[in-house]
Parts: structure tokens; sequence; C-alpha cells
């Protein structure tokens, strides 16, 4: 039970952990990629591209599978704003944890090591949320704002941050209150942060708890620095119930907020990528649908 709390725990922090794929300082992957893999991710990627280039406005919301969360019924760990620029190119902008600094970091990253950021590079999900125009260019426009985008990182980060807590942050709730910042029009400033979380509680933003199933977690905490759980409500802990910004509380909430938003999911196996368009979810292990677009990598 110990190992199944920690994994969920590092789990959380996969996509913040793995946001540079390539860079040794970020905490991402031991295993290096084969030529083979290497090739059909960034074919993945090409088609992930292919996907964002319908968007209609400047930015969307991005999200990426990492370690196996299956057990939790949790498929996406990490999220990030896709954002168009001025040549048509898309960069995923994001939080990750830097490991070796021991803090949180905003970083700008292509869409093929957005994709291959995966922890298996046999099979991964990528999640697109479209938005109109006018709310895609309001959180383009609060997300490339520096000092804004700044002042919404935590001095410390914890994978299972509560959402309407200062105290840490993980990188889905940057995500979360720059959306309140970009749709809420909210100002610069040192209080940012605690106005983007009431904007977000005001707004119904309720993250569906994380059931952990174990009060090992508890002592897991006492080892794991990006690990904490005095943010937490006391009835959601003694519940073991963690109300945690994970990809899903995003989309459900950009769909329930923007009429017209549109979801496609892009996943891969071995042998081919599978283009999933609407709110349900793609088959597990990447099965394609009636109605599927499907491009083969062999």
């Amino acid at each position: 039970m110990f190992r199944r709390a920690l994994m969920l725990a590092l789990a959380l922090a996969a996509g913040a952990a793995q946001a540079s794929s390539g860079s040794s300082r970020f905490c991402d992957r031991t295993q290096p990629l084969t030529a083979s893999q290497q090739d059909k991710l960034l074919r993945f990627a090409a088609v992930v591209r292919e996907e964002l280039a319908l968007t209609e406005g400047s930015a969307a919301l991005i999200s990426r599978s990492g370690l196996d969360l299956s057990r939790f019924h949790i498929r996406y760990s990490h999220a990030a704003v896709a954002w168009r620029g001025d040549s048509g190119g898309w960069t995923a902008r994001q939080l990750y944890y830097a490991c070796d600094e021991k803090r949180p970091r905003v970083f700008d990253q292509g869409l093929a090591g957005f994709a291959m950021g995966t922890d298996d590079p046999a099979l991964g999900y990528v999640s697109i949320v479209r938005m109109p125009a006018d709310a895609a260019d309001a959180l383009k426009r609060a997300s490339l704002d520096t000092p804004r985008a700044l002042h919404l990182v935590a001095a410390r980060y914890s994978a299972n941050a509560y959402p309407f807590s200062l105290l840490y942050q993980n990188c889905n709730q940057w995500v979360a209150e720059m959306i309140a910042a970009g749709w809420g029009g909210l100002a610069d400033g040192d209080d940012l942060r605690e106005r983007a979380q009431r904007w977000l509680r005001e707004s119904r933003y309720a993250p569906e708890p994380v059931a952990v199933g174990s009060r090992l977690l508890m002592f897991a905490a006492s080892f794991i620095p990006f690990l904490h759980l005095d943010d937490h409500p006391d009835a959601d802990r003694d519940a073991m119930l963690l109300q945690v910004s994970l990809p899903a509380a995003l989309e459900g909430f950009v769909r329930e907020r923007i009429a017209g938003s549109e979801r496609v999911e892009v996943c891969h196996d071995e042998r081919q990528v599978v283009v999933h368009r609407g709110w349900t979810p793609v088959a597990e292990g990447c099965r394609p649908a009636e109605g599927d677009r499907v491009v083969s990598l062999e």
C-alpha cells in the first residue's frame, strides 16, 4: 500500500518533472529513446500539430499522459497552455518542478518535446481543448504576460496541492490560475494568486477529489519533497479524498464555462495514431472507434 500511495505522489508530479524531455536537469526519463521510438513519437507530434492548426483562436488547453495512473482512473497528469506564434508554430507554456533547484519554473516547450515527455514511449495520449477565438486570445495574452505569469508561480511546489491554498501549487493549478487571470481580466499584483483562486471559487471550479485509499500517504509525505498535506482541509485528509487540480478538472471547467469548446484526443501505440473527437474518451489502449481518424506508424 505504501508503494501505491508513493506512486500516486510521483505520478501527480510526473508531468511537471518531465516537462523538459531531453534535459537531465528536470528529472526526466533515465532511459533514452531508441531511434524507432523517437521516429514514432515525432510522427505522433506531427499529428498533434495538425490538430492544433485547426484551432480558431491563438491558444488551446493541451494535456499529456505521464505515468500509468489507470488504477486511479486518471489518464492525464500534466496540462499546459498551447499558444500559436506569429509564424503559425505552436508552443506549450507550462509549469515544471526544477528538481535540482527544488522550485517551480515556467517553461516554454515545442510540441515535439511536449509529446515526447510521456513516460511510456509505446503508448501515449494528448488531449486538446479548443475554444472560441475571444476566450483563446484572452488566455494567450495572460499566459504571455511575463509579470502576471511569474506572479502566479507559488514559491513552493506540491504535486498534490490543494486548489484553494496559497501555500503550494502544482503544474495544473498554475494553468487554472492562468485561466482565471485571462478570463477574469485580473490585473497584475502581488496578490494575484489570491484573486485568481477567489475567481475560480466564484466561477464554480471544483476538481473531483482523488481517492488515495491509504493512510500511508501521510507517511510518504515526510519523505517526498514535492508532496504536502498541510494545505488540505482536515476533513479531506481524514477521508483520504484529496482535491487536486488535474487536466480533467481544467477541461471540465472550460467545457462548462465556454460555449462552443471542442475536445480532441490524439493517442498512439506502437502501430498507429488515433484521432478521436468529442468529450467522451478514446478507448483504453488507444483503440479506434467508428469515425476516428487512424494514421499508420508502420
